[in-house]
């Protein structure tokens, strides 16, 4: 039963925000514990039956109705709710965080506004499409007046042109218009929306809402609404061969969301069951504005091509990482030596920068442009970094999954993976096999040029208890790892934004280029940070993380640092040389040469997983599709385990008629 205290509280004459409360109360009595939808129904039915009963308080029922319809605004509910106050990504984000900290209050004429407080939890978007046919004509009979059905439609009308604006002026907004195919722009889509509208709003206006001419009238407003999504959806190809921009993304999406809607307050102008459809409308609202108050859900959609275009860009740069013959592996070998002997002069500048007593922070700055000038010097080298090539292989390998239900397409990620793998090895053992040569060299022409070595005694003790692996060593190498991937993010999003604004076009064709370095010159350059802009990204980025990290973290006393495998073996081979052939019977040595062999593996795991999960997302791989790779790369480990270190002497042809079988090995 109804409790009585709530009828009693049934008051037209109250303050608006007593009236407001009044109907938050009733629709909190009917959720009731927000479990059963049935009780919920039956709730609503009990209400009812109680205003049929009593006629006074249904005459006081239909006071405050009316008081309610003439100070609140239905329109911006229908039209509005829902959608970014501005088609603007940031401006959304603002205002989603301002409404999860803010309290709402109910002493508002905003209908939208008060919503949010009416119906604030997913149950009620569960019993209101619950009420039975006989319910929602009890409800209209029972709950509203005999004129409201006319200020309904007018309602609808004005929500409908307020919608079919804001659709206008997305197509005709600079941003999107420019990106548009070619044979978009002629068609013109966006032009014809406002005098279909009217074309609608006459027929409505003359012969009623459900009347042929209307019908005919809304199904050409619908016909006209698809051509403007059509023309809207060429952006996208544009912004995939272009760049990616979030706050077109975010704008596109508004768009198709508003042509939703409006085929929705259609269907409810029209419908030849008025409660069903309102009441469908009504649980639409209730779904959008729980959808609109999440975070997470705006970045996740806005975002979602930017990641998968990093993830691309980042596929393409990782195909030069991976190896599928020998000839490719001696070369990543030869590649990876290379990188370790710039790392070892590497590892002497950061010791000789220890001399200089900086403070924190600009120690971490030198470090930083130690490391970062390093590995710009190896990728201009054409050398390798071991540790710098999963964040952007992995995505190149789950590029081969782009079409997981073609013939061998699982099998040639498994090859893939085995590819991945013996180039990782290779790329370890390359650094690693000549940084510790070449910090030994440097150290022995250093003690005997100086009659010091690299560094003293007290600091290669230092050195060697910071990389035991006894603390917290191989945390510091996890975080290493998302470090590296986070570098190869940076390195997509800056090649993705220089990309979109064309920058290389401006470098190569702008006077103010051209005048300072010549056309020529001005062209070259241009295609090299074209070429490159990713690659210095990602190294400079990197450089810098793996220096001002520890700097940062020891300003807020987190005392974390970085652990990089190929700098801390040179690091190790520095103290050892400076405590002499002894430092072979020290415990601590030994600890952190254990230490070493585990952090590799682990920046490499890290750093592979994290770029792993954000291509699985990009290419929109499903758990049923990720259960048959696991398979397969089990099954590959039993049959052909020696696939995973020795490259092939006659690696499979990738095409979809190869056999799925294990490459055989020389």
């Amino acid at each position: 039963m109804i409790p009585q205290t709530l009828l009693a509280a049934l008051d037209a004459d109250a303050p608006l925000a007593q009236r407001h409360l009044w109907l938050m109360e009733t629709l909190r009595w009917v959720r009731g514990d927000g479990a059963d939808v049935i009780g919920a129904v039956a709730r609503m039915r009990a209400l009812l039956d109680a205003l049929d009963a009593d006629p006074a308080l249904r005459q006081r029922w239909r006071a405050w109705w009316r008081v309610f319809g003439e100070t609140v605004d239905i329109t911006p509910l229908l039209a509005d709710h829902g959608f970014a106050p501005r088609t603007a990504f940031l401006s959304e984000f603002g205002h989603r965080v301002r409404r999860k900290l803010l309290p709402g209050t109910p002493e508002t004429t905003d209908l939208a506004e008060l919503f949010n407080l009416l119906l604030p939890t997913a149950f009620d978007v569960q019993w209101i499409k619950a009420l039975d046919t006989a319910t929602l004509q009890r409800m209209q009979a029972t709950l509203l007046e005999p004129d409201d059905s006319a200020r309904w439609t007018a309602e609808l009308m004005d929500a409908l042109t307020y919608c079919v604006s804001q659709v206008s002026a997305s197509g005709f907004a600079s941003e999107v218009r420019v990106r548009m195919s070619p044979q978009a722009q002629r068609e013109r889509a966006f032009h014809a929306l406002p005098a279909t509208l009217e074309s609608l709003r006459q027929a409505v206006q003359q012969h009623g809402p459900r009347s042929p001419e209307a019908l005919q009238a809304a199904e050409a407003l619908t016909g006209q609404l698809d051509a403007c999504r059509q023309a809207a959806y060429t952006v996208y190809a544009h912004l995939e061969d272009h760049g990616v921009s979030v706050g077109i993304v975010f704008r596109l999406r508004q768009l198709r969301e508003r042509i939703v809607r409006i085929k929705v307050l259609l269907d409810c102008l029209q419908s030849e069951q008025p409660g069903r459809a309102t009441a469908a409308l009504l649980a639409e609202l209730v779904q959008v504005g729980l959808d609109s108050r999440s975070i997470r859900a705006l970045i996740a959609a806005s975002s979602h091509l930017t990641a998968a275009k990093v993830a691309e860009r980042s596929a393409e740069s990782g195909e030069h990482y991976i190896t599928r013959n020998k000839a490719e592996y001696r070369d990543m070998l030869g590649k990876a030596a290379g990188g370790g002997a710039v790392l070892g002069f590497t590892t002497w500048i950061k010791f000789a920068l220890y001399g200089l007593s900086l403070s924190a922070f600009w120690a971490g700055f030198a470090a930083g442009l130690n490391y970062a000038a390093s590995f710009v010097l190896i990728m201009l080298l054409h050398f390798t970094v071991a540790t710098k090539q999963p964040a952007v292989t992995a995505p190149a390998m789950v590029a081969k999954l782009r079409d997981i239900k073609a013939t061998g397409a699982v099998r040639r990620f498994v090859d893939e993976v085995a590819n991945l793998f013996r180039s990782q090895v290779a790329a370890i053992v390359g650094n690693i096999g000549l940084v510790i040569p070449v910090v030994l060299l440097i150290s022995a022409l250093l003690h005997f040029g100086t009659g010091t070595a690299m560094i003293d005694t007290a600091k290669a003790e230092h050195t060697l208890h910071d990389l035991s692996i006894v603390g917290p060593t191989l945390f510091f190498a996890a975080f290493t790892g998302v470090l590296l991937f986070a570098s190869s993010i940076v390195a997509g999003w800056v090649e993705n934004w220089f990309v979109l604004h064309k920058l290389d076009s401006a470098m190569a064709h702008n006077p103010r280029f051209t005048r300072v370095l010549g056309r020529e010159r001005a062209g070259r350059w241009a295609a090299f940070m074209r070429r490159n802009i990713s690659g210095l990204t990602a190294n400079i980025s990197l450089g810098f993380m793996l220096g001002l990290t520890p700097a940062f973290a020891q300003f807020f006393g987190l005392g974390l640092d970085v652990r990089h495998v190929t700098l801390s073996a040179g690091q190790i081979t520095a103290a050892g040389f400076a405590l002499g052939l002894d430092v072979l019977t020290q415990p601590a040595f030994w600890g952190a040469v254990a230490a070493v062999v585990l952090v590799g593996p682990i920046n490499l795991t890290v750093s592979f997983y994290l770029a792993f999960q954000l291509a699985l997302r990009s290419q929109n791989i499903s758990q049923v599709n990720r259960a048959l790779i696991r398979a397969a790369l089990w099954r590959r480990l039993r049959v052909a385990p020696l696939s995973f270190l020795v490259p092939p002497a006659n690696p499979p042809e990738d095409d979809d008629t190869a056999e799925a079988t294990p490459p055989q090995h020389g």
